[in-house]
């Protein structure tokens, strides 16, 4: 941070001409070094073709000050035997770290709000305590369409287990997204572990080009279908919108509601961020 407030200073120094002009307060000095070190870091960023030498002009004048002013009030730190410039760069340090913290604070409010919204339009799509499928003609029962989705996301969650008597060496569980052209393509497939109760979770983000969602849980890699004998337990879909049709209709529903009051931020919000 020193470092790049002394590149501030000397590009100030760069800057200004050499005629004796007004002694700028230190406290409004520290300010214009503050807006001077943004606008080295705006540069630095986003690297604008701006002339160098008129770079800083604008944030002089906005305090009613020209670059001969800057110039003339630095070198005469050099005669103040009371003051020192290093004092007025951590002035402006520390007014650049209060912004901070104030930016800091916004965010983390912005992320409350984005909790909130989330939570509130979080649902459950689809919930299954227990399937149990011990017959081909009953597999349909391991594949769940969920159709008409918006965008957002689906988490789904569930255990399984394939059993001794299945016979069905290459079952596969799979989750594929419905695109709205009538196509599928797979999500996310797996080979069912056999013999053993496992879980399985997957979260799948669905965009504008998305209808649907498809769960299949009988996803046969042979021909030579044998004996099918599975259970599904504790299955679950949970649907969370896309974060900014979350918030503007939770907008809609609290406007004029505690929820968007200052008390709210203030109470949501850890201590140590305030």
């Amino acid at each position: 941070m020193k470092r790049l407030m002394k590149g501030a200073l000397l590009a100030l120094l760069l800057a200004a001409g050499c005629t004796r002009e007004r002694i700028i307060p230190d406290d409004e000095l520290a300010r214009i070094f503050r807006d001077a070190f943004l606008t080295n870091a705006y540069v630095a960023e986003e690297r604008p073709a701006v002339d160098s030498a008129r770079l800083y002009e604008p944030i002089f004048a906005r305090y009613g000050y020209t670059t001969r002013d800057v110039e003339h009030t630095i070198e005469n730190f050099s005669r103040r035997k009371s003051a020192r410039l290093s004092d007025v760069v951590e002035q402006a340090i520390a007014l650049l770290d209060a912004e901070g913290a104030r930016y800091d604070r916004s965010v983390a409010v912005l992320d409350t709000i984005a909790a909130v919204a989330r939570r509130t339009y979080r649902h459950t799509l689809r919930s299954d305590s227990l399937i149990r499928v011990r017959r081909l003609a009953d597999s349909s029962r391991l594949r769940i369409v969920l159709d008409s989705l918006q965008p957002g996301s689906c988490r789904i969650t569930l255990r399984y287990l394939v059993d001794s008597l299945d016979r069905n060496p290459g079952l596969r569980g799979a989750v594929r997204t419905l695109r709205r052209d009538g196509t599928s393509r797979n999500s996310s497939v797996i080979v069912l572990r056999r013999g053993t109760e496992a879980s399985f979770e997957r979260t799948v983000e669905l965009d504008s080009t998305m209808r649907g969602l498809e769960i299949d849980f009988a996803d046969f890699a042979r021909r030579d279908r044998g004996r099918l004998s599975v259970t599904l337990r504790n299955l679950r879909v949970e649907y969370t919108p896309e974060l900014d049709a979350a918030v503007d209709s939770l907008y809609d529903e609290t406007l004029g509601v505690r929820i968007f009051a200052d008390e709210f931020f203030r109470d949501a919000l850890p201590q140590d961020s305030l």
